[in-house]
C-alpha cells in the first residue's frame, strides 16, 4: 500500500521551518530607479558553512500528478535556492528532521512568482517542475567537500492534488 501525500498552497506560516518564501507579496521595502521599480529586499537567509554563493542554471524535465516519492536528500554544508524563470508553479516537497533522518514529507505547490530557499540541512525532494519550461535558477553552495545525503524510502509516497 502506498501512502499519500496531499498537496498543499505554499505559504510562509507552512514554509517557515523548512525555508523561505520568495516573493513579492505585501509592499516593497523601497520603489529605485527612478520610481519605476519596487525592491522587495533580503527574501532569503542563504547560509554555508563555507565556499562561496554560486548561481547556476537547472533545466529540469516536468513531472505529472500523482507524483511517487521515492527519494528526499539535504545539503549539510549549504542552503539551496530554486527560482523558477518560466513563469509556472512547481513541486516543493520537504521532510522534518527526526534524528538524522527524514520524517513525514509535506508537499506544497508554488504559484506562478513564487521561489524557494531551502534552510542549509533541510529534506527535500528533487526539482520538481509540473509544468515546462522546467528552467530554474539555483543558488546554493560552492566549494570542497561533500554536501549532499539522499535516503530512499522502503516504502515510496504518492503525491496527489488536494
Amino acid at each position: 500500500m502506498t501512502r499519500q501525500i496531499v498537496i498543499q498552497p505554499l505559504t510562509r506560516a507552512a514554509f517557515a521551518r523548512f525555508g523561505d518564501v520568495i516573493d513579492c507579496a505585501g509592499d516593497p521595502d523601497k520603489i529605485i530607479n527612478q520610481g519605476q521599480c519596487g525592491r522587495y529586499h533580503d527574501r532569503a537567509q542563504l547560509e554555508f558553512a563555507d565556499g562561496r554563493a554560486g548561481v547556476s542554471l537547472f533545466n529540469a524535465e516536468p513531472r505529472s500528478l500523482p507524483y511517487r516519492l521515492e527519494m528526499v536528500e539535504r545539503h549539510p554544508e549549504g542552503s539551496q535556492c530554486f527560482i523558477p524563470m518560466g513563469g509556472k508553479g512547481f513541486l516543493v516537497i520537504v521532510a522534518p528532521d527526526v534524528e538524522g533522518r527524514p520524517g513525514t514529507p509535506l508537499a506544497f505547490l508554488t504559484e506562478p512568482g513564487q521561489a524557494v530557499n531551502f534552510h542549509r540541512g533541510t529534506w527535500h525532494g528533487v526539482l520538481t517542475p509540473l509544468q515546462a519550461p522546467g528552467l530554474f535558477a539555483v543558488v546554493d553552495r560552492i566549494g570542497p567537500g561533500a554536501n549532499l545525503e539522499e535516503v530512499w524510502f522502503e516504502e515510496p509516497y504518492l503525491i496527489v492534488p488536494a
